[in-house]
């Protein structure tokens, strides 16, 4: 290269060296990069930080939809959809458009009860933007105003699951119990249901039998919305002890994963007390004659929820000057139930029921000395006693699912033993 140089014109060594004399001098000059490091001595190697980058937007990019001002209009009894609209500005004539866009889809915005929110966004030049409304505390339906019309989409809002525990000992009542516990209505109901196949909660419960329980209180964004699901609970009944734990599936299950849930329900209605047994041997209260009490009369208030004991179809639904008004229900082959004196039939023959369905509502109707419900259970056509009869179990927890439920029902049980000897320990 040197002699290369040598053999150049001198004019064009003179350049030459005119042009690496500059490069030397750039190299010593301090980089804007080397500022930059200098000024972040503080941070630390494979570490993740976040940038500041400024992006230039591009003409083909679209613009990010606008912040809607909302303006809410409460719905009072007598409203109507029309109303509601008049009330925000906005036309009938987009109302027709927005639900002839919306069909089966917008049928909820019409449905709307005294006290429910409807909101409304309009663009700049007035017009209707976009409209939401929250059918439940967890879910939002929000009506956005497209270049092909009006869209709904709905929204399910994030629920936050914390987990509570609590434990008492009986000494009147179960309701007292976990009123004193702390528990709400629906928690201290829903450890009823859960047990109720196995424990009478009226006749079976004794002083000093205890519960514990793990249930869910839901918030939203921080606020209270309500209870949620029962994960677990422990009862012990005159010394037997019941577990019951909540599967995916949204049943309960022993540990080792046999159903809570029987085919039938052991009692179809929330009653005070037994008015009559089982007897075939009874005198008839009214006639004075010896006649089978093939049922067993629970005593309760006029209007107060019968259930269908199970699922079947309605064989009958209707009224006698003996039975009142009745309802007989048909379960498979096998099984029948019947439901006298009622105020209130709402299921009607032929119709398939689920087991826990509103079929009617008790009364005294009929030849009756007072408001009850006279039930029946009959098995292969013979009365049996619906306290005493063995009632068949559901289904278990599926065999490809046991071991992770065996697992799960584990370790629930095991947290709320642990919470339960710390709570009797600091009493």
């Amino acid at each position: 290269m040197l002699h290369l140089i040598k053999a150049l014109p001198k004019r064009h060594k003179i350049l030459a060296g005119g042009v690496a004399a500059l490069l030397g001098l750039l190299l010593f000059l301090p980089s804007e990069d080397a500022e930059a490091t200098r000024a972040h001595d503080g941070l630390q190697v494979g570490q993740r930080y976040p940038l500041a980058v400024a992006v230039q937007p591009q003409a083909s990019q679209p613009l990010a939809a606008p912040e809607w001002q909302w303006q809410g209009q409460t719905v009072k009894s007598g409203d109507s959809l029309a109303k509601l609209f008049d009330r925000a500005g906005v036309s009938a004539r987009v109302l027709h458009e927005l639900l002839q866009d919306l069909g089966k889809a917008g049928r909820p915005l019409t449905e709307l009860r005294p006290g429910e929110k409807l909101e409304f966004a309009k663009a700049e030049d007035g017009s209707l933007a976009a409209l939401r409304y929250s059918p439940s505390r967890t879910e939002q339906l929000l009506v956005n105003k497209g270049d092909k019309g009006f869209s709904l989409e709905s929204r399910e809002i994030p629920v936050e699951h914390h987990e509570q525990f609590a434990t008492n000992t009986i000494s009147s009542n179960f309701w007292n119990a976990g009123v004193d516990a702390g528990l709400s209505p629906n928690i201290i109901d829903g450890i009823a249901d859960i047990l109720g196949y196995d424990i009478d909660f009226a006749l079976e419960l004794r002083r000093g039998d205890s519960f514990a329980v793990l249930y869910d209180q839901d918030y939203i964004d921080g606020d209270f919305i309500g209870d949620g699901k029962i994960q677990a609970v422990t009862f012990v009944n005159q010394g037997q002890l019941f577990q019951a734990v909540r599967h995916s599936d949204g049943n309960y299950y022993t540990p080792q994963g046999k159903s809570l849930r029987k085919a039938f329900l052991r009692s179809p209605v929330n009653y005070k007390y037994i008015s009559s047994s089982f007897n075939p041997h009874r005198l008839h209260p009214v006639t004075g004659k010896v006649r089978p009490h093939n049922g067993i009369d629970y005593a309760a208030k006029v209007g107060t929820p019968v259930y269908a004991s199970g699922d079947g179809r309605v064989m009958k639904s209707a009224y006698s000057s003996l039975n009142g008004n009745y309802v007989f229900i048909k379960h498979g082959e096998k099984f029948v139930t019947k439901y006298l004196h009622l105020s209130k039939r709402l299921v009607k023959a032929g119709q398939a029921v689920h087991q826990g369905q509103l079929i009617g509502k008790v009364g005294a109707t009929g030849r009756v000395t007072g408001p009850h419900l006279h039930y029946e259970f009959l098995v292969g056509g013979v009365h049996r006693n619906p306290r005493t009869v063995k009632l068949p179990e559901a289904q278990p927890v599926p065999a490809a699912e046991l071991a992770a439920f065996k697992a799960h029902a584990q370790e629930l049980l095991a947290r709320l033993g642990t919470q339960q000897r710390i709570m009797v320990a600091m009493k």
